[in-house]
């Protein structure tokens, strides 16, 4: 009996979402899976279907199903109401932050001088990280909605599936550029960090925009997430040494063409029907050999980084790390999703690789 009540308790609180939430809108195209509501303490998954009308203008969506989706701490713990925007801001998906992170602390220890970096540095761009990459995928999405439902990997995303609106992701995002203010203002040499934070702004802006017009919207990626590469250095002395922050930088920029490259293989099929270009596309058959040649840059750049502290142990872990790259890309299937994916999450070992080999060579 106690397992009957749970369960209609479960199916209620679902029926009572999908009305709250308007997740069921009439048209007269085709309809769309757009989410799947977890209720995550009583062991439950239901599907929900929203109803649809695609642009005439537009491409139709893909024929293809959407990825399965898990349940995550989101679904598990956050009320029902707030799950749209944590996922809009990707927080039940954290590598993104990892891979905006790791330049932050890469230069962050680089800067240290024959130390440990600074705990409190490292745990303020732990912050900014975090709220900035969230910003970033609220302002992604706000752009590309429109081809968002029409691409298989992203339609269930709350922008593109009407779970949201525009103006509630406008409100998100004052929320995350206020908060990511904060945490600028709160950085040592604050004016000169403050000058330097924002002047990343117009990447962050017209990142989502680069794969309407150029082949290397990756490269512009680059840019965007390696700038932390400028701001511990910053955040230290208060200046930029380009003998260390430049190669740091450009390494960074060359390691998100590998990862990222990888990662868009997975939409390259519905990037062709909609015209959205990427490096995927551009490299083609010749990806694996030109990543190769991106992997050793970034190789080159992290010793080049670390000139002044690359004893054995430093340069074992920034060998490892290259290692991986090279790895990740003679074995990656670019016509499976999952393969892709595993090995763009996997990116987190090599930017921890990389930060404990500069620390090592500092303190050792």
């Amino acid at each position: 009996q106690q397992q009957a009540r749970t369960m209609e308790h479960s199916t209620l609180m679902t029926m009572r979402t999908a009305r709250r939430l308007r997740f069921l809108r009439l048209s007269v195209d085709g309809y769309c899976p757009i989410s799947r509501v977890n209720v995550g303490r009583y062991g439950k998954s239901f599907k929900i279907w929203q109803f649809r009308a695609f642009s005439s203008s537009g491409p139709p969506p893909s024929d293809d199903k959407p990825e399965p989706t898990t349940s995550t701490w989101v679904e598990e713990y956050l009320p029902l109401t707030v799950q749209p925007y944590a996922r809009l801001a990707r927080m039940d998906k954290p590598i993104g932050t990892f891979l905006l992170l790791w330049p932050c602390w890469w230069s962050t220890a680089l800067a240290a001088n024959h130390s440990l970096p600074d705990a409190k540095l490292l745990g303020l761009f732990g912050i900014g990280a975090f709220v900035m990459r969230g910003a970033g995928c609220t302002i992604n999405d706000m752009w590309d909605a429109n081809y968002d439902k029409r691409v298989s990997r992203t339609r269930t995303r709350p922008l593109a599936s009407g779970e949201l609106t525009h103006m509630q992701a406008l409100g998100l995002l004052g929320i995350q550029l206020t908060a990511g203010l904060g945490v600028l203002l709160s950085l040592p040499h604050t004016f000169y960090c403050f000058q330097l934070g924002a002047a990343s702004l117009p990447l962050v802006t017209a990142y989502p925009l680069m794969k309407r017009y150029t082949n290397w919207p990756q490269l512009v990626l680059g840019m965007t997430f390696n700038w932390g590469a400028f701001m511990g250095w910053a955040a230290t002395y208060g200046s930029l040494d380009w003998n260390f922050v430049g190669p740091l930088y450009a390494s960074g920029v060359a390691w998100t063409l590998v990862y990222d490259t990888l990662y868009a293989h997975q939409d390259k099929v519905d990037d062709v029907k909609l015209g959205l270009k990427s490096t995927a596309l551009y490299f083609g058959d010749n990806t694996k050999a030109i990543l190769q040649g991106f992997a050793a840059c970034t190789g080159i750049g992290w010793l080049a980084a670390c000139h002044e502290i690359a004893n054995p142990l430093c340069c074992l872990g920034l060998a490892s790390a290259y290692s991986h790259l090279v790895w990740q890309i003679q074995t990656a299937d670019l016509n499976n999703s999952q393969s892709l994916a595993y090995r763009f999450r996997s990116n987190q070992t090599v930017g921890g690789l990389v930060f404990i080999s500069i620390v090592a060579g500092n303190v050792m």
